[in-house]
């Protein structure tokens, strides 16, 4: 198979791929590389100069077709072109230039999604176009209105134009500035100035970079003509007459323009209108008087003529009048019509009529009116005074008076502001009539203080006073208030009775507490009332409990009375103390009691036990001593046989015989040590041996002495045991430290010569080893050292016929083994 065609459908493939990615990589590489802007011919030109703005852009890309820019040119930040083509440069012209061309131009280009703008150019165009002035009339009257322009065609923007007028003296005045439309402007003038005078105007152009003035136009001279038309009125037969009297009054103008009219008006009303002249006639009355005005007007120019006339009165206005001036409800009053007469000798007092007029209404023919006051008495009175005269009747009215009866002010009555009177604490009074005219002047008089007034003006004020506190509820009867609205009147009287009616709140006194049963009959177990009263206060009365000893309160109640209590229940030892209780009522005053201190005592069944524990004690002591008792008279009477023994049997009794005092110190020593001799336990027949085991002390000891009485083997009791046997002798110590035998004995002879020493211990101790050979064997003293009560209660249980045992020295460090007899 041929591979050709296969290798050139590959070829054509990456050919496309190639093309296709450098199509795709040519779209979105481009950069913009300069814009520039010029101004040609230059950045200066004179007005009406052609001036061309080129804006030129360079942009590198990667062969795109038909790439498109998007022109956009400004002038101060203000686009004024915009333009979208696939050209590198645009061209825009001012043709002409003109002043309002001048700025700060600047050039962006955009493409596709990039912009770039260029160096911003300024443009300064020189020079403004003279304007033109145009008049409709050269000759125009003093006020008469004509047209006037201003125009400026070559220039652009909005100019803003002005007109002036320049006086033969030279003085120039502005005369208007119309708002700018354009490049040219049309108004309307107005001169005032009667004579020649010249017209003229210009403009100015605002700029970014400030005001910029035109020249003047050309001045057109103007010639302002006096128009003649002021009227002339005349006012017959005189500027001054009497009522009734018939006026003319004639108005004209002389020698007239065309198209002229006259106004005859008083007060900017219009009497009378007419071409070129006018008369107008009228009877003069009393409100006729004042300021005529003749007005001429031709177009929009007016000329005036004032006079004033005035109108006398034949009689004046009738004037309606009340008395009393303070009329009560009840009261008579009256009312009255009155004229004065100024030109008798034209109207009489007897031609005049009057009648009087409620609401329009005549109720009288007659120049006065009396009734009674009352509310339908109430209203709006006139009175009318007719007359006549030569020529003319006259009717005049006088001004309404208005007629509105007082209510005379009633009974004042008192209360309490709040409605609640605390007794002891300052309160407000309120004074107050349901009735009565305003003003009403209230006066409270309280006794022994001082007389306060308060005056009520306008609907919804109160009199309301300060009072001091009072402690009984009948210095009320003492309050009194009058309440007046009138001078002519008495006042009215609130009596402080009525102050009675109100809620009256006595505080509480201070309360007392009280227990039922007495504080210091109170046993545990009892229920105790706790009483608190008070003597005098406002029901009701709030209570509360306190334990000094507590935190918070008992207990708290409210009573509709004046005593209120508390029951604790089963009191025990512990709720003794101080108790106390407080009170207070709605004048939320709290008073507290005096602390009442509570004793609580034991109950009588603890009583009881507690009177047999001690009975059983007190007899348990009895047995105690009178076994004692035997027990040491026996003890008493063995040694004293013991000691008659002692002295028959040897010489030395003075030696062997203890005190008692003795035996007592014998009975306190170590437990340990009874039973034990003097001498160690490990003691041998040498010298050395007993310096060795016996310890010197540090002063000589005093000698022991043991009492040993020999007593005959009982034959019923077992044989004595050999190793348990203990000589008893007196032991005296060296100041070397080794024993001695007392009166020339020696130690080996105690320990092993002497016979009958020994028979008189063998037979000690056989006794003693009967009565303990249960208890104080050798291995059992080594080991109760520490039980010194056992040996003591067993010491005194076992002793009999006077042996005692004998006394270790605390000296030594062990005792002696018993001696070998």
């Amino acid at each position: 198979m041929d591979s050709r065609p296969t290798n050139l459908m590959l070829l054509l493939l990456l050919t496309c791929l190639l093309h296709s990615w450098q199509c795709a990589r040519g779209q979105s590489s481009y950069t913009i590389d300069t814009v520039s802007l010029t101004i040609l011919p230059s950045s200066t030109v004179q007005s009406g100069t052609l001036v061309t703005l080129r804006c030129q852009v360079r942009v590198s890309h990667d062969n795109i077709p038909h790439l498109t820019h998007t022109f956009q040119l400004s002038r101060d930040d203000i686009p004024i072109n915009s333009s979208t083509t696939t050209e590198d440069s645009l061209v825009y012209e001012l043709n002409p230039a003109r002043a309002a061309d001048s700025g700060s131009y600047e050039c962006r280009v955009t493409v596709k999604d990039k912009s770039r703008p260029s160096y911003s150019q300024k443009l300064d165009v020189t020079g403004l176009q003279t304007p033109i002035l145009y008049l409709n009339k050269t000759s125009p009257y003093g006020s008469e209105e004509f047209t006037a322009s201003c125009s400026a065609p070559e220039e652009k923007g909005f100019l803003i134009f002005r007109f002036f007028q320049k006086l033969r003296n030279g003085k120039i005045q502005k005369i208007k500035q119309p708002a700018p439309t354009g490049n040219s402007v049309e108004t309307t003038l107005v001169l005032r100035v009667i004579g020649d005078s010249h017209l003229y105007c210009d403009y100015e152009v605002n700029l970014v970079s400030g005001v910029r003035l035109s020249n003047s136009s050309e001045e057109i001279p103007v010639i302002v003509r006096e128009l003649y038309i002021s009227p002339i009125m005349n006012v017959l037969p005189s500027p001054e007459v009497y009522e009734g009297e018939i006026i003319e009054v004639v108005c004209k103008v002389v020698n007239p323009p065309k198209n002229v009219e006259v106004f005859l008006t008083r007060d900017r009303r219009i009497l009378k209108q007419a071409p070129v002249s006018l008369s107008h006639r009228f009877i003069a009355k009393e409100g006729d008087s004042g300021e005529l005005a003749c007005k001429a007007e031709w177009g929009n120019v007016h000329k005036e003529t004032y006079k004033t006339i005035k109108v006398k009165e034949l009689f004046s206005k009738p004037q309606l009048t009340v008395k009393p001036v303070d009329i009560f409800e009840g009261d008579h009053f009256q009312l009255t019509c009155s004229v004065s007469i100024y030109v008798p000798e034209k109207i009489s007092n007897e031609s005049i009529k009057f009648s009087i007029y409620k609401h329009n209404k005549e109720i009288t023919s007659s120049y006065t009116y009396m009734t009674v006051a009352q509310p339908s008495k109430n209203g709006n009175y006139t009175c009318k005074a007719q007359a006549a005269s030569l020529t003319h009747n006259f009717i005049k009215e006088s001004q309404t008076v208005v007629v509105k009866a007082k209510v005379p002010v009633s009974k004042p009555m008192l209360s309490v502001v709040g409605g609640t009177l605390v007794l002891g604490k300052r309160f407000q009074l309120l004074c107050h009539s349901d009735n009565g005219t305003l003003p009403i002047t209230y006066t409270l008089r309280i006794p022994e203080s001082l007389t306060t007034v308060a005056v009520v003006n306008k609907p919804g004020e109160r009199a309301i006073f300060n009072s001091s506190a009072i402690y009984k509820t009948s210095v009320l009867n003492n309050f009194l208030c009058h309440a007046k609205n009138s001078q002519k009147r008495p006042p009215e009287v609130g009596l402080g009775q009525q102050l009675l009616r109100s809620h009256i709140i006595e505080p509480v006194s201070r309360p007392v507490l009280t227990t039922l049963p007495g504080a210091g009959d109170i046993s545990e177990g009892q229920d105790v009332t706790l009483l608190c009263s008070v003597q005098r206060g406002s029901l009701p009365v709030s209570y509360t409990w306190y334990h000094t000893e507590t935190k918070g309160a008992l207990a708290s109640q409210t009573f509709n009375n004046l005593e209120g209590s508390h029951t604790i229940g089963d009191v025990q030892e512990e709720q003794r103390g101080g108790y106390y209780c407080v009170s207070s009522n709605p004048a939320n005053e709290t008073k507290q009691s005096l602390t009442v201190t509570i004793a609580v005592k034991m109950a009588g069944w603890k009583k009881g036990l507690v009177a047999v524990i001690i009975i059983c004690i007190l007899l348990i002591l009895a047995l105690i001593l009178i076994v004692v008792f035997k027990r040491r008279l026996l003890l008493f009477k063995r040694r004293r046989t013991g000691e008659l023994s002692v002295k028959s049997a040897s010489t030395k009794a003075e030696r062997l015989s203890l005190t008692q005092a003795e035996a007592n110190d014998a009975a306190n020593v170590t437990p340990g040590m009874i039973g034990k001799s003097v001498w160690s336990e490990h003691a041998s027949g040498s010298e050395s041996e007993d310096q060795s085991s016996v310890t010197a002390p540090e002063k000589p000891q005093e000698p022991r002495y043991t009492e040993v009485q020999p007593i005959q083997a009982d034959p019923n009791r077992a044989p004595v045991k050999k190793g348990t046997e203990t000589v008893y002798s007196e032991v005296r110590k060296s100041k070397q430290g080794a024993p001695e035998q007392a009166d020339g004995t020696s130690l080996s002879q105690q320990q092993f010569g002497d016979p009958a020493l020994c028979r008189s211990s063998q037979g000690s101790l056989e006794y003693a080893e009967l009565n303990h050979d249960t208890h104080h064997s050798h291995s059992e003293d080594q080991g109760n050292h520490g039980d010194h009560h056992t040996v003591q209660e067993d010491y005194i249980d076992e002793i009999d016929d006077n042996v005692l045992i004998p006394i270790p020295d605390h000296g030594e460090g062990n005792p002696d083994p018993t001696p070998d007899c």
